[in-house]
C-alpha cells in the first residue's frame, strides 16, 4: 500500500545530482502527441570504475529458475550454439545462445525511460526497475506507460511542495512521478480542449487505489487555485471525501493488500471553461459480492462491517449490533489490520458523510442495510429428520433483520422457508431444504449489499453533480481504476469477466497507440512496412462476446434462460469452438476450458457458472422487501412491484427524493418483467466504458506488485516479470523502439536545430533560388540539415509535414546542439574576455604612466632640495609672500574707505527719493478721488444700460422665437409649394408627353391629308379633263346626229353613250371621298385647336411654376436676411456685454 508522509524534500534537489552529470536537452512530441523533455546523456554519466569494469568483459544475462535472470560474463563461444559463461556466484556453465541476453552499459542504470535502453530485453527492464526501486524511485517511464511499483512504506514525495514543483512542468524535467502524468493530463485538457482519461491497471495490492487517490488529490489541488469559486472549492473537497466512503463500502483486506479495492470504478471529474472543477461522477463495475458471506482466514470482509462494529455503544444499540466475533460473516475472518484503528476510521467515515451532504436519516439507512446483512448471516437454519424441510427455531436474528428491513418477521420466515413461486398465473408454495435456504440467505445478503452500494454511489453522484454542470461547456478527466489481468490456480467466472475487460483495454491501447501510429506514417507518406506486433486480440474478444457464432457469454446467457446446467454449457462450448478457434482448447479431465489471452493461456473452471451468472434471488422475499415500511429498502426492490394491487408503502415525498437519484442503479436490478444476467450487465457496462474512452485522449499507468509478502525494498523478479507481460509493458517498449515515436514539425525542427546547418546549405531556408513551394522548401531544408548533421537515414524519416525519429535520436541531436552552442558560447566568452583583458591592460598602462610622472617629479624634487640656489629661492619665496600680504591689506583698507563714502552718498539719495515718493503719493490720492467718483457713477450707468441691454436681448430672443415659428411656417409652406411644384411638374411632363404624341399624330395626319388632297386634285383634274373630252365628243356626235337626222340620214348612236353610267358612278365615289377628306380636314383642325389649347395650358403651368420658384427664392432670401440680422444682433449683444465686463474689471467696479 502506498502511503504518504510529511517532511518533504524538493524533487529538484534530487534532480540536481543528475543535472551535474548531464544537462537537460530539448523537447519533442511523443508518439501519443505529448510534448516531453528529453534528458541529455553523455558517455561518462556513471562511475568511471564501473564503466571500466564493464568494458573489460562481455557481460550478459542468463535465465535462472529461481531469480528469473542473473548476470554473467562470457568466457568462450563455440559453433554448436553453446556459450560458456561464468555466473556472478563464480559457477561456470554452458548456456544455449538463445538463453542469454546482452547487458546494457552501467551508464543506463536507473534510466528514467526504459525506451532509451540500448538493449531492450526482459532482464534489462527487470534490472532497471530493481535498481530504481531500491533507490526509492518507484515511478519509471516505459515508453507510453508510467510504471509504478508499490513501495510498501512511507515516501515523502506526495506533499504540497511536490504538487507545486510538478505543476506546469514537462515530462523529463523532473523524475518520473504520477504527478507528472496528472499534470500532463490537465495541461492537455486545457490546451487541446479535449476530454482526457487515465487508465490505472494492475493486480490486487499493486497500488491502483492509492495512485487513483493521488491523481484526484493533484487535480483538485491544481484546479482549486486562488481564483476558484466557493462552489468549486466545495466540490473539490467533496470529491476527495468520496474516497473514504467508497473505500469503506468497497475495499477489503486481502492476502496481498490491506486496502484492496474489490470493484472497478471510473471517476469522471468535470471542469468548466475556466478549468475549475464543476462536478464529478462515479461509475462502478464488478463488485465482489461473494466476499460478503465468505472470506479466508487471512482476509477480511468489507471495511464498513468492522468499522460499524467498532462504533460507539449508542450507535450500535440502535442497530442491535454487538462485537465482531458475534457474527458469522465476520468472525471467521481476520479481525484487525496492523496500524489501522477501525473506530477512528468510522468517525472519519461519518465526517465524510457530513461533508458529502448526507442527512442523518440517509446515513442510518445505509448502516441499517449493513447491520441487516450481519443479522442475516446469524440466522440458523435447521433441517427436519428427513432433511427435506428447513426450519428456523431461533428467531432473534430474523426479527432483528426484519425490523431493520421494515418487514414482518412471520412473512419473512414464510417467504424464506416456503416461498411462493409463479406457476402460470397462480402462485404456488414450494418448500425449501436447509441448504437451499442457506443459499437463499447468502444471495439475499449479497443482493442487499450490492443494491445498497449502488444506491450509495448514486447519492454521491448527486452530491458531486454541481449546479453549473452542462455537457456543452465542460470537459472531463476520467480516472479508471480496475483490476488487471488475473491468472490463478483456479480461475472462475469472475476471472473471465476481469480478463475480458483487460483484453478490451489492451485492444484499446493497441488501436490507439499502434494502429493510429502506423496510420500516421501512411498519412505522412513515410516509407514504412506494416508490422504485425502479435497482439491481435479481436479473436479472443470475439470468442468471449460474439453473438453469432455464439461466444462464451452468449452460450452462458442461453443456458441461463433455458435453465441449463454447467455441463451442458461446457458441452455446447466444446461443440461450437472445440475445433474452430485456435484460441480455445477444451480440457479432457476437468470441467473447463483454456483461452489464449494476450498475457498467456488461462485455464477456466466452469463449476457454478450458471448460478453465478443468473445471480438467483428469492423473488417472494424481494416482493416482500418492495412493500417494506422503510422507504430506502422499498426503493432498492421497487422493480419487484409487478402486480397492480401491490403499492409501495413509503410516502410521496420519499419517492420524490428517490427520483432525484441517478438511474444507474436500475441497471443491476431484475424483476419479473426483465431478466438481466451478470455477464450481460458487465458486457453492457464495458461497451459503455469503451465508447467513453474512445472519445478521450488516454494516458496509461501500470501498477506493479513487488512481492507477495508486503515487504519494502524487496522485488521478486518472476512476479514482476509476469506482471510486465500481462500489462503489455515489454511489448509496448519493443514496438515503440521499432517505430518512430518522436516527431517534430518542419518549422519546429528548423527553428531548434537550424543553428547546426552550414551557411552554404542555408540557401534552402526560404526556398532559395529554386522557385519551389514553401512545404517542399521546408522538406528540402530539413533534409539538407539532417545530411549536414550526419544522422543515419535509417534512424529518421521525412514525411509530408513532420520529421520522424527513432528513439534516442533527439537526445543525440540535443548533444550535438549543446556542443555547437558550447563552441559558439566559448567564442563569445573569448571575445568578452579579450575585451575585458584589453580594458584591464589599458587601465594598467595609464596607471603605469601616472606612476612614472610622479616618480620623475619626486626625483626632480630630491635633486633640487640640496641645491644652494634652490634653498635661497625657498627662503626668499616666504619673504615675498609676506610683502604681498601687506600690500593686499593696504589695498583692502583703501577700498573700504571708498565704499564708505559711496554708502553715505547712496543713503542721502535714498532719503531724497523717499521724500519725493511720499509727496507723489499724496498728489495721487488727491487726483484719484475725483475720477474714482466719476467711475463709480459711470459704473452705475453701465449697470442700468446692461439691464436695458438684457431686456433688449430678451426681446430679441422672443423676436427670434417668433421668427423661428414664422420660418417654420414658411418652411412648411415652402414644402407644400415644392410638393405642388412637383405635382405640377409631373402633370406638365404628362401633358408634354401627350402633346408630343398628339403632335406626332397631327404630323402624320397632315402628311396623309396633304397626300390625299394632291391625289384627289390630280384625279379630279384628270376626271374633269376626260369628262370634258367625252362631253365634247358627245356634243360633236349629237350635232352630227342631228344633221343626219335632219337630212334623213341614218347613223348609229355613239358607243360612248353606253359608258356614261360607270363614269357617273366613279364621280359619285370620288365625291364621297372628297367629302371624307373634308371631314378629316375638319377633325385635323379640331386636333390642332386641342393642341393649341394644351400648349396654352402648358404655358400657364410654366408661368405658375416660375412664379412659385420666384416666391420660394424670395422666401429663402428673406430667411437668410432674417438669420443674418439675428446673428448681427446677437454679435452686437455679445460685444456690448464683453465691453461692459472689461470696463467693470478695468475700473474695479464689482458690485
Amino acid at each position: 500500500m502506498i502511503t504518504t508522509a510529511a517532511a518533504p524534500s524538493s524533487p529538484a534537489s534530487q534532480r540536481r545530482d543528475s543535472l551535474q552529470q548531464g544537462t537537460i536537452g530539448g523537447s519533442f512530441i511523443h508518439s501519443h502527441g505529448t510534448k516531453v523533455f528529453v534528458p541529455n546523456r553523455i558517455d561518462d554519466v556513471q562511475d568511471a570504475v564501473n564503466q571500466a569494469r564493464f568494458s573489460e568483459r562481455k557481460w550478459v544475462w542468463v535465465q535462472d529458475d529461481n531469480e528469473a535472470y542473473i548476470s554473467a560474463h562470457v568466457l568462450k563461444e563455440n559453433n554448436r550454439g553453446k556459450v560458456e559463461v561464468e555466473l556472478q556466484n563464480g559457477r561456470t556453465c554452458l548456456v544455449p545462445s538463445d538463453k542469454i541476453y546482452p547487458m546494457n552499459p552501467p551508464k543506463f542504470d536507473r534510466v528514467e525511460d526504459m525506451a532509451e535502453l540500448t538493449h531492450l530485453n526482459e532482464p534489462s527492464v527487470i534490472h532497471n526497475l530493481t535498481l530504481r526501486y531500491h533507490a526509492g524511485e518507484i515511478y519509471t517511464y516505459s515508453g507510453l506507460f508510467l510504471v509504478a511499483i508499490n513501495p510498501y512504506r512511507k515516501l515523502s514525495i506526495y506533499s504540497q511542495d511536490y504538487v507545486q514543483t510538478y505543476k506546469g512542468r514537462r515530462r523529463g524535467e523532473l523524475p518520473p512521478h504520477i504527478y507528472a502524468v496528472a499534470d500532463q493530463v490537465y495541461h492537455d485538457m486545457v490546451q487541446d480542449r479535449k476530454d482526457q482519461s487515465i487508465l490505472i491497471t494492475g493486480e490486487s495490492g499493486a497500488g491502483k487505489t492509492e495512485n487513483t487517490k493521488i491523481v484526484i488529490q493533484y487535480l483538485a489541488a491544481v484546479a482549486n487555485n486562488r481564483t476558484a469559486s466557493g462552489e468549486a472549492t466545495q466540490l473539490a473537497h467533496q470529491i476527495l471525501q468520496a474516497n473514504p466512503i467508497l473505500e469503506a463500502f468497497g475495499n477489503a483486506q486481502t492476502v496481498r493488500n490491506n486496502n484492496s479495492s474489490r470493484f472497478g470504478k471510473f471517476i469522471r471529474i468535470n471542469f468548466d471553461t475556466r478549468a475549475q472543477i464543476c462536478g464529478a461522477n462515479i461509475e462502478w463495475y464488478l463488485l465482489e459480492k461473494s466476499r460478503v458471506h465468505q472470506q479466508s482466514i487471512k482476509e477480511r470482509n468489507y471495511h464498513v462491517f468492522y468499522q460499524l462494529l467498532n462504533a460507539d455503544g449508542i450507535f450500535k444499540q440502535k442497530l442491535g449490533l454487538g462485537n465482531t466475533s458475534d457474527y458469522t460473516y465476520t468472525k471467521k475472518s481476520k479481525m484487525t489490520i496492523e496500524g489501522v484503528d477501525d473506530a477512528e476510521e468510522f468517525r472519519r467515515l461519518l465526517n465524510a458523510f457530513k461533508i458529502m451532504g448526507l442527512s442523518d436519516k440517509e446515513v442510518m439507512n445505509l448502516f441499517s442495510i449493513v447491520a441487516a446483512v450481519l443479522h442475516l448471516g446469524n440466522i440458523v437454519v435447521h433441517a427436519d429428520s428427513r432433511g427435506e424441510q428447513a426450519n428456523v427455531r431461533e428467531l432473534q436474528a430474523m426479527e432483528c433483520a426484519s425490523n431493520l428491513l421494515g418487514i414482518s418477521p412471520q412473512e419473512f420466515k414464510s417467504s424464506l422457508l416456503k416461498p411462493r413461486i409463479k406457476a402460470g398465473r397462480e402462485l404456488v408454495t414450494q418448500s425449501k431444504s436447509a441448504d437451499q435456504v442457506r443459499a437463499s440467505l447468502d444471495a439475499l445478503a449479497k443482493a442487499l449489499y450490492e443494491r445498497n452500494f449502488s444506491s450509495l454511489v448514486d447519492r454521491i453522484n448527486l452530491a458531486l453533480r454541481g449546479e453549473k454542470y452542462t455537457t456543452e461547456t465542460t470537459r472531463f478527466i476520467g480516472v479508471l481504476d480496475i483490476a488487471g489481468f488475473e491468472i490463478y490456480e483456479v480461475n472462475s467466472f469472475e476471472q473471465l469477466c476481469i480478463n475480458y475487460t483487460n483484453e478490451k483495454l489492451q485492444q484499446f491501447f493497441n488501436h490507439r497507440m499502434f494502429a493510429l501510429e502506423q496510420e500516421e506514417y501512411q498519412k505522412e507518406n513515410i516509407d514504412w512496412s506494416y508490422i504485425d506486433f502479435g497482439l491481435d486480440l479481436q479473436g479472443t474478444i470475439d470468442l468471449i462476446e460474439r453473438p453469432k457464432p455464439r461466444g462464451i457469454l452468449s452460450c452462458l446467457e442461453e443456458e441461463c434462460l433455458l435453465q441449463g446446467s454447467d455441463k451442458r454449457f461446457l458441452a455446447k462450448l466444446n461443440e461450437v469452438w472445440g475445433n474452430e478457434d485456435p484460441k480455445y482448447s477444451p480440457l479432457r479431465f476437468k470441467e473447463g476450458f483454456v483461452i489464449k489471452h494476450y498475457a498467456g493461456s488461462v485455464e477456466y473452471s466452469t463449476v457454478g457458472w450458471i448460478d453465478k451468472n443468473k445471480d438467483p434471488l428469492n423473488e417472494d422475499i424481494a416482493r416482500l422487501l418492495a412493500r417494506s415500511t422503510e422507504p430506502h429498502v422499498a426503493r432498492l426492490f421497487e422493480e419487484y412491484l409487478t402486480d397492480g394491487n401491490e403499492q409501495p408503502l413509503f410516502s410521496a415525498s420519499a419517492a420524490t427524493i428517490s427520483g432525484k437519484l441517478d438511474n444507474a442503479s436500475m441497471k443491476l436490478r431484475k424483476g419479473a418483467g426483465s431478466f438481466q444476467t451478470v455477464g450481460q450487465r458487465h458486457k453492457q457496462q464495458l461497451l459503455t466504458l469503451m465508447r467513453t474512452l474512445d472519445g478521450t485522449h488516454p494516458h496509461f499507468v501500470r501498477c506493479m506488485l513487488p512481492n507477495n509478502r508486503k515487504r519494502p525494498n524487496e522485488i521478486q523478479a518472476k512476479l514482476v516479470l509476469n506482471q510486465l507481460r500481462c500489462n503489455g509493458v515489454l511489448e509496448g517498449i519493443r514496438i515503440c523502439r521499432k517505430g518512430f515515436p518522436n516527431r517534430l514539425s518542419f518549422d519546429d525542427f528548423r527553428e531548434r536545430y537550424g543553428i547546426l546547418q552550414s551557411k552554404t546549405a542555408q540557401t534552402l531556408e526560404n526556398g532559395g533560388a529554386l522557385g519551389v513551394s514553401f512545404a517542399r522548401s521546408s522538406r528540402l531544408a530539413c533534409q539538407a540539415l539532417l545530411e549536414a548533421i550526419g544522422i543515419d537515414p535509417e534512424r529518421y524519416r521525412i514525411g509530408a509535414t513532420k520529421v520522424f525519429f527513432k528513439a534516442t535520436v533527439l537526445a543525440e541531436l540535443e548533444e550535438i546542439r549543446d556542443k555547437h552552442l558550447t563552441e559558439h558560447m566559448t567564442k563569445l566568452q573569448a571575445m568578452c574576455r579579450r575585451y575585458i583583458a584589453r580594458q584591464r591592460i589599458s587601465r594598467k598602462a595609464r596607471q603605469t604612466e601616472a606612476v612614472r610622472v610622479m616618480q620623475r617629479n619626486a626625483r626632480i624634487y630630491v635633486t633640487l632640495r640640496e641645491w644652494p640656489w634652490w634653498k635661497l629661492y625657498a627662503k626668499l619665496r616666504s619673504v615675498g609672500a609676506a610683502y604681498q600680504t601687506e600690500t593686499q591689506i593696504r589695498e583692502r583698507d583703501q577700498k573700504i574707505q571708498q565704499q564708505k563714502v559711496q554708502l553715505e552718498d547712496k543713503t542721502a539719495q535714498l532719503e531724497e527719493l523717499e521724500r519725493q515718493i511720499e509727496q507723489h503719493r499724496k498728489e495721487h490720492q488727491t487726483m484719484v478721488q475725483g475720477p474714482l467718483r466719476e467711475l463709480r457713477e459711470h459704473n452705475q450707468t453701465l449697470v442700468e444700460k446692461l439691464a436695458s441691454a438684457e431686456e433688449r436681448v430678451e426681446a430679441l430672443a422672443q423676436a427670434v422665437d417668433s421668427s423661428q415659428q414664422e420660418n417654420a411656417a414658411q418652411a412648411a409652406m415652402i414644402m407644400r409649394l415644392h410638393q405642388d411644384i412637383k405635382e405640377c411638374s409631373e402633370d406638365n411632363e404628362t401633358l408634354s408627353n401627350q402633346y408630343q404624341q398628339l403632335k406626332s399624330v397631327n404630323e402624320t395626319l397632315s402628311a396623309r391629308v396633304e397626300y390625299l388632297e394632291n391625289e384627289t386634285a390630280r384625279e379630279h383634274n384628270e376626271m374633269i379633263e376626260q369628262l370634258k373630252r367625252q362631253i365634247q365628243q358627245m356634243e360633236e356626235a349629237s350635232e352630227l346626229y342631228l344633221v343626219e337626222w335632219h337630212w334623213g340620214m341614218s347613223c348609229p348612236w355613239p358607243q360612248n353613250v353606253d359608258s356614261l353610267p360607270p363614269v357617273l358612278t366613279d364621280l359619285q365615289e370620288k365625291r364621297a371621298t372628297n367629302e371624307r377628306l373634308a371631314k378629316s380636314e375638319e377633325e385635323r383642325k379640331e386636333l390642332m385647336q386641342q393642341v393649341s389649347a394644351l400648349q396654352s395650358n402648358n404655358q400657364q403651368l410654366e408661368s405658375v411654376n416660375h412664379s412659385l420658384k420666384t416666391d420660394s427664392d424670395a422666401l429663402h432670401a428673406n430667411w437668410k436676411q432674417l438669420a443674418s440680422i439675428l446673428q448681427a444682433e446677437a454679435a452686437d449683444a455679445r460685444a456690448r456685454s464683453e465691453r461692459f465686463e472689461q470696463m467693470v474689471s478695468k475700473f474695479g467696479l464689482h458690485a
